[in-house]
């Protein structure tokens, strides 16, 4: 197996590699591509890099690892190719039926100017679902990215299906969780816009009469040792860390 290492911060990973007599490649030619990092690095190695399988690593210096899912404690699992093995589903979007972008997490269309709200109308499986909502934009989320803007919205999470959340409306508009075979389409009344899929630097303008369509596409990020990367009591710790550091900072 071709294997890749991605990340800012990962001599310490490296050298394990090559002491386990491990040959690097560049990602474009890699069966695998390891992810050191966090959630930032995960979704930019798959927006760089689709189709080519992950193994995200946490980087413990910015994320304090349980004992569990420490480096030396995950390496030995790797290396006996005991990795559980998760397919991620992929949000596809569409402006004027042509640009199309993937994300892992979610889609939004956001209000590009700041000071000025959003105007637009939601279709949901060809079904006016709002009229005419004004505020800050609309997102869709997967399962996988419902813990991240989507909860930090709604103040709540999902299992199935994907999530539909709406950002600073000045209307009573209810937040949904919709099949994960759901159609939404969005036309802009008033912007501009921007489109934005996970952490993509490339935000496609979305101007007045703009339509947009977000859906589940057929595309699957492949994932190896998403248990480990996801782990509750590693969250635990990375929010004790920033408080801490918080705590210090006003002081």
């Amino acid at each position: 197996m071709k294997i890749s290492v991605v990340g800012k911060k990962c001599p310490q990973l490296k050298e394990l590699l090559r002491n386990a007599n491990i040959c690097l490649y560049q990602p474009e030619e890699a069966d695998l591509i390891i992810v050191y990092g966090g959630d930032g690095s995960l979704l930019g190695a798959e927006r760089m890099y689709p189709g080519i399988p992950k193994y995200p690593i946490r980087d413990s210096e910015t994320a304090p690892l349980c004992p569990l899912h420490s480096l030396e404690q995950q390496f030995p699992v790797f290396l006996a190719g005991k990795l559980e093995r998760t397919s991620l589903p992929k949000l596809m979007a569409t402006v004027d039926g042509s640009e199309k972008m993937y994300a892992i997490n979610d889609i939004f269309v956001h209000n590009k100017i700041r000071t000025s709200a959003l105007r637009y109308k939601v279709w949901i499986d060809g079904v006016l679902y709002a009229r005419e909502i004004v505020g800050d934009g609309l997102g869709v989320a997967t399962v996988h990215g419902a813990t991240a803007y989507y909860r930090s919205i709604t103040r709540s999470v999902f299992r199935v299906g994907i999530g539909l959340a709406f950002s600073n409306s000045t209307e009573l508009v209810n937040h949904l969780v919709l099949p994960d075979d759901s159609v939404i389409n969005i036309k802009i009344i008033r912007g501009p816009g921007e489109l934005t899929a996970d952490n993509a630097p490339e935000m496609p303008l979305v101007k007045d009469g703009s339509e947009c369509e977000i859906r589940m596409s057929d595309m699957k990020a492949e994932m190896l040792g998403l248990d480990f990367f996801m782990c509750p009591e590693c969250r635990r710790l990375r929010h004790q860390m920033r408080r801490e550091f918080t705590a210090k900072d006003r002081h």
